[in-house]
């Protein structure tokens, strides 16, 4: 992985961002995977994630952020169907869920009304691209 941040391109922005589930793989304690889907967007230049809860995938970030996103991509790519492998630099903050998952969802979740806990929200910070399409050969 690169020592920083890494440059995105309008395609890979677009493909991270393009509503649909994003697998988020963190490291257990054990060192074993888990692997959860989750919806993200942009905010500059990181990728971002709202939790109404603190699950594993949290907890696990906080123990070591190290982490690896993988999404279809929804561009023209003749042969194997095109996906993007994001690996990055993660870290959890308190607070602002809901707004985060309101505009990264358009607004579909969660639903109109009060009362959803304060959440988390999830920072990544690009460190390496890979995937099939206009980011290369498989990883």
């Amino acid at each position: 992985m690169a020592d920083g941040p890494i440059r995105l391109d309008e395609t890979t922005r677009a493909a991270v961002a393009s509503g649909r589930l994003v697998h988020l793989a963190t490291i257990n304690p054990d060192g074993t995977p888990q692997v959860t889907c989750i919806y993200v967007g942009w905010d500059g230049d990181e990728v971002v994630a709202g939790h109404l809860a603190d699950h594993v995938k949290l907890r696990n970030i906080r123990r070591d952020p190290r982490v690896t996103l993988s999404v279809e991509a929804d561009v023209p790519f003749e042969g194997f169907s095109p996906y993007l492998v994001l690996k990055g630099i993660a870290r959890v903050e308190e607070g602002g869920a809901v707004p985060v998952l309101r505009r990264i969802t358009d607004g579909q979740f969660p639903p109109p009304g009060d009362g959803w806990p304060d959440g988390f929200v999830t920072r990544i910070s690009p460190r390496h691209l890979a995937g099939t399409g206009p980011w290369g050969l498989a990883t």
